[in-house]
């Protein structure tokens, strides 16, 4: 493990790889549970810690649309947001990636109200799935930290110039303090060098970004838009792998544990995935083999990864921090089944709803869905419905 070690928590540790990224602008609207990644921000740049403009603007609709501009006009460019503060940006989300402003931001992911709730569900990362912007979950605070520096050489490569959204479990992470590694600031400048604008706005070569565009065009510039993410998932693996050279820290679109010489598995995102795996090991203690697979990387979704990974199962459980209303199943799970859809062996495949509004997820939880798993084989038939975990039950 490079770097030196020191102890933050998630918002902090996403707020020291901004700034060792040197940006040029951050575009902000306080929101809980992400305000102290921009508040330690806002200190840093008045210290004179960090070269870059603070916009303090008034929503977060502002704060992405600053975003964009200074973005086009060349900066290195970062905001954060969560929950509400994202639903206000939803409208600039899809802008964003239109236009292919390799922005990142950080989201704090916290449960959509009503009723109001500051803790951590999946709703905001699920709400921007379908925008065009490329997504990862941090596990960790050491994840948070660094997939935020890989964010931005995934996001300014210029195969990809499109928007990057971390995601940190809202509390789980970003409040609480872990001991990390952090890179010295010259070994971030040799991974991270400085941007290279690409088509910048420049008052000598004016251009027109973001026109009107009618059914006689708008088609063929979605299609040219949808064909760029095919490509990007082998340059993320380039990225992982010259991080791992410096970090000697390891990096995949799909983690697997204990997927060797069992017939299930639980695929899941975030930072539960820990206490799965703990689980699992509880699990392995008393005879009982489980396979955990988490998702680094979300959106290009890995589907030729998941494929090949889930196909040797004959029963898995995705878990949703998320509820899909009105849907046959939630966000993940759809993803997965659609992914597993053309497979010439398919699992026994259901869906699990757990931890929504920061509800604590117990390894009580996974031994209660490792119970209906061995059900769904014996039966050789899985629920339709989803199955929720962790509910007070009347």
């Amino acid at each position: 493990m490079s770097g030196k070690l020191v102890g933050m928590n998630g918002n902090r540790a996403v707020a020291y790889a901004v700034k060792q990224a040197k940006v040029d602008v951050i575009s902000a609207y306080p929101i809980t549970p992400q305000t102290v990644i921009v508040e330690t921000l806002a200190d840093y740049v008045n210290n004179g810690e960090i070269d870059a403009a603070f916009i303090p603007v008034e929503s977060e609709h502002t704060a992405l649309s600053a975003a964009i501009g200074a973005s086009l006009a060349g900066a290195r460019v970062f905001t954060a947001t969560s929950s509400q503060g994202l639903a206000l940006m939803y409208e600039i989300l899809w802008i964003a990636a239109g236009l292919r402003a390799p922005i990142v931001m950080a989201i704090g992911n916290r449960a959509l109200s009503p009723n109001i709730n500051i803790h951590c569900s999946h709703d905001d990362a699920y709400a921007a799935r379908d925008t065009g912007w490329l997504q990862f979950f941090a596990e960790n605070v050491q994840e948070a930290y660094d997939l935020t520096l890989m964010a931005f050489r995934i996001a300014e490569d210029e195969r990809v110039l499109l928007p990057v959204i971390v995601n940190l479990d809202g509390f789980i992470l970003t409040h609480a303090l872990e001991g990390l590694y952090v890179l010295d600031d010259g070994e971030v400048d040799r991974f991270l060098p400085p941007r290279r604008p690409v088509n910048p706005i420049d008052p000598e070569n004016p251009k027109t970004y973001g026109p009107l565009d009618f059914a006689d065009w708008y088609m063929e510039h979605k299609r040219l838009q949808y064909e760029v993410y095919p490509k990007i998932s082998s340059i993320i693996r380039e990225v992982f792998t010259e991080y791992e050279k410096c970090s000697g820290r390891r990096y995949v679109p799909v983690k697997t544990f204990n997927s060797e010489d069992t017939d299930k598995a639980i695929v899941i995102l975030g930072s539960s995935a820990g206490t799965a795996r703990y689980a699992a090991r509880k699990l392995k203690e008393k005879g009982l083999d489980l396979a955990v697979i988490s998702l680094t990387q979300f959106r290009p979704f890995p589907l030729k990864e998941l494929r090949s990974i889930l196909e040797k199962f004959d029963v898995v459980a995705v878990l949703d921090r998320s509820v899909s209303f009105g849907s046959p199943g939630n966000q993940l799970f759809m993803d997965i089944a659609t992914s597993l859809y053309s497979s010439r062996k398919r699992p026994l495949l259901f869906n699990v709803v757990y931890g929504l509004g920061g509800r604590d997820f117990t390894i009580y939880h996974v031994e209660k869905i490792y119970e209906i798993m061995e059900e769904v084989r014996r039966r050789g038939e899985a629920p339709e419905e989803s199955i929720w975990v962790g509910l007070r039950e009347t």
